[in-house]
């Protein structure tokens, strides 16, 4: 019996080192399943933190056991003292790896912002061609007596006093032009007398004298048709700047103020018809977009109105300055012309700084600029 209790002690005192056994031979074969690495293995100093040396050896340990076809970024995990409450922090980087050149690739994030460029011009040709049959429908139900259009009565007397103006004052430089041409043609008409006068003068002996006289005449007309010549080409100069620069700029912003009128009429025709229909939740959204409209249209119809009669009132005050001053110097000029008076006449160019060229002597060549 003593036999048989010490078998039985033997037996439970080799029940725990068997299960001894197991555990150690578990922990083995998991071991082995696990990478052989020292990543397995987090060495701790006698103060409780982690050994610095071996935490670096288990960060490249673990990078070199990831795979390298998933692009993953380089990871580094920082781990604190067992007294700390704090768990490891991972912090990602771009990986660099020095054999094997991995592509950056990534999500691709679409903003808002960006748009294609030809849905953009898509856009604008629908705005465009939506706003011309707007402006289309516009002029041709005023042209048939069926539309109402805006209208700003001094300003529109304004205008079309301007462009009677203009037309008149087109025929004046058209005639002033056509007495420009004739006088050159009749002061070259009296050089060629002078000098064909002077030229007998020097082979009849018993007509020198008459012809003598006769070439110094045709001589002085030709050299004062010269100077009023000088003077009628100044006073062309001045009016076609006047016509067809400031006054057909000013016109060019009037046909501005007139489309922009007609764009106001249109967009004013369409708030007023969608304003006298129903209004439901179809018809509410149309009407606020075509409010919208209409106000920036009218804006923009304001503000043209208003360039429109500030460029008016310069114009009128630059028109009388400069008609006044070309006007004193066409009468005085024709009048001391025909009365003869050279002083006179040279002193009405110097009055308005006209320089004459003088006649057979060329502008200077590059060279002797030089």
């Amino acid at each position: 019996m003593s036999d048989c209790g010490n078998d039985t002690a033997t037996l439970d005192a080799s029940k725990p080192a068997t299960e001894e056994v197991k555990s150690n031979s578990e922990e083995s074969a998991m071991a082995q399943e696990s990478p052989k690495n020292s990543a397995a293995e987090i060495p701790v100093t006698s103060n409780g933190e982690l050994d610095e040396a071996h935490e670096h050896g288990f960060n490249m340990d673990l990078k070199r056991s990831l795979p390298a076809g998933l692009g993953l970024s380089e990871t580094q995990i920082t781990s604190h003292g067992f007294d700390s409450t704090k768990e490891g922090i991972i912090e990602g980087g771009a990986f660099q790896g020095s054999q094997r050149t991995q592509s950056k690739s990534g999500p691709v994030i679409l903003a808002d912002e960006i748009k294609n460029p030809a849905m953009e011009k898509l856009e604008l040709v629908r705005k465009w061609s939506l706003n011309t049959y707007k402006c289309t429908r516009q002029i041709i139900s005023e042209k048939l007596g069926r539309g109402s259009r805006t209208v700003d009565l001094e300003l529109e007397a304004q205008i079309d006093i301007l462009r009677d103006n203009k037309k008149k004052y087109e025929n004046i430089l058209k005639l002033a032009q056509t007495l420009s041409t004739q006088l050159f043609q009749m002061v070259h008409t009296q050089k060629q007398l002078g000098d064909a006068f002077a030229d007998l003068s020097l082979k009849s002996l018993e007509l020198h004298e008459e012809f003598g006289y006769n070439a110094d005449t045709q001589k002085l007309l030709a050299k004062n048709g010269e100077t009023l010549l000088g003077a009628i080409n100044f006073f062309i100069a001045s009016v076609n700047t006047l016509v067809n620069k400031t006054i057909e700029d000013t016109l060019m912003t009037v046909k501005q103020y007139e489309s922009a009128r007609i764009e106001y009429d249109a967009y004013r025709t369409d708030l007023e018809e969608l304003n006298l229909g129903p209004r439901d939740a179809n018809t509410l959204p149309k009407i606020e977009q075509s409010q919208h409209l209409f106000q920036a249209h009218k804006e923009k119809y304001d503000k043209m109105r208003s360039d429109v009669s500030i460029k008016l009132k310069f114009l009128e005050e630059n028109k009388v300055k400069v008609l006044h001053n070309q006007l004193v110097l066409f009468h005085n000029a024709i009048a001391a012309y025909f009365a003869g008076n050279q002083k006179q006449l040279e002193q009405t160019l110097k009055q308005f700084h006209i320089k004459l060229k003088t006649p057979g002597v060329d502008a200077p060549s590059w060279l002797e600029e030089q």
